[in-house]
């Protein structure tokens, strides 16, 4: 607990008071983000049985659920049964003297609990309300659930993701969309706060998957607005440049980004094959994306006569950008990751020191932190009751299970 209060001191968002009423992943996304950068984020579950995280489960990490675990860490956790009165009365303190609320249920359960945004509003008129929702809370499906692979397929990106055309739609291997929607989230409530110091009052912010999932298809929907034609899957390949790819070698993958002009010479002086800077089919960017199955396999031949670790080494000598394709395992345990903090140990309340993930944003003067682990189910709900000032009915509380 202390490492946790010392979080919330030291980051940018330090004084920041979150309220999370988020469940599984694109809610919590954002209460992480701003809990790692300081923000003190209660997060609120329900009762009976909490974030619905808690049953994703294999894996586990001792008795507690490993996808809970991660989205969770570095925040506080109460237990409340939201339908009776005394739930409602102590979200209603914790509102009270909350920044942020973050919720992602389906429209009009905040209303039907008691807490739609005129309530919000009423309650505490300087609350910044963020809502993050499969499609938004406006719009012809504004009352349908949020699922990432229904976002997905209807964003465009599995349209785009996979081999080659012709082949069954494949989802990036990411939540993708819940994870950039709790990102969306987290810029628009910084916004909102923004906003906030001019005018001293709060406002909605207003996110989706669908949106999320969107924004990916920038380079996409840049040639679709420009030519009329749908660009379908390419592999690792890029729409616009080559090669920028994976291509595999004579014990692996590794990927190529020799896109412009110049990294392209380099790339052929490395490769031992100068004569194609002449070839006809690969003279610029616009030959070689004409020809970029021709070039796929011209390059292939020429990859899978070394192994990766040799060809890395020869690429980084030409200052040709060049990369491995780790598996996450591998990326978790590369020194780049070590040296940027990305895997930091966390203690649990009955786990003790286990491995999380970290913040991938960095302050030079009030760096963010990720300190503690996930709170067990209504781990800090007597902690949290006190300070809201509601010590003398904690007991009361948890005997009526309005609190756990």
């Amino acid at each position: 607990m202390q490492d946790q209060a010392e979080t919330r001191r030291s980051g940018p968002l330090a004084g920041l008071k979150v309220v999370e009423l988020a469940h599984i992943m694109a809610g919590p996304v954002c209460g992480l983000m701003l809990a790692d950068m300081g923000a003190d984020v209660v997060k609120v579950e329900k009762l009976p049985g909490g974030d619905d995280s808690r049953r994703m489960v294999p894996p586990l990490q001792g008795d507690q659920s490993a996808a809970y675990m991660m989205m969770n860490r570095n925040k506080r956790g109460i237990a409340l049964d939201l339908k009776s009165a005394g739930g409602k009365r102590v979200l209603t303190r914790l509102l009270e003297g909350a920044d942020v609320v973050i919720e992602n249920y389906r429209r009009g359960t905040m209303e039907k609990l008691g807490f739609g945004p005129e309530e919000l509003e009423r309650i505490n008129p300087r609350l910044i309300y963020c809502e993050v929702s499969g499609f938004g809370r406006s719009g012809p499906l504004a009352d349908a659930g949020g699922f990432d692979l229904i976002a997905q397929g209807m964003s465009g990106l599995m349209s785009i993701t996979g081999e080659a055309p012709g082949r069954p739609p494949v989802k990036v291997g990411a939540p993708v969309t819940d994870i950039t929607a709790g990102l969306l989230a987290t810029m628009g409530v910084l916004a909102a706060l923004q906003e906030r110091n001019r005018s001293g009052k709060g406002q909605r912010v207003d996110t989706s998957l669908f949106e999320a999932g969107i924004i990916h298809t920038y380079w996409q929907s840049a040639i679709r607005l420009a030519t009329g034609t749908d660009p379908g899957p390419m592999g690792s390949a890029h729409p616009l440049n080559g090669p920028y790819q994976a291509f595999q070698t004579a014990d692996g993958w590794i990927n190529i980004g020799a896109a412009n002009q110049n990294n392209w010479l380099r790339l052929l002086q490395a490769i031992g094959a100068p004569s194609l800077a002449d070839d006809p089919r690969f003279k610029d960017n616009a030959a070689r994306m004409a020809h970029l199955a021709e070039l796929e396999q011209v390059l292939t031949e020429i990859f899978r006569t070394r192994g990766t670790e040799d060809w890395l080494e020869t690429l980084k000598t030409a200052g040709v950008p060049a990369g491995p394709v780790l598996s996450i395992g591998e990326m978790q345990s590369h020194p780049q990751t070590v040296a940027r903090e990305m895997v930091p140990t966390v203690t649990h309340a009955t786990l003790g020191e286990m491995k999380t993930l970290g913040l991938p944003i960095k302050f030079s003067r009030t760096p963010g932190k990720v300190a503690g682990g996930a709170p067990i189910l209504g781990q800090h709900s007597r902690e949290v009751i006190e300070e809201l000032g509601l010590g003398g009915e904690a007991d009361g509380l948890f005997a009526e299970g309005a609190v756990a």
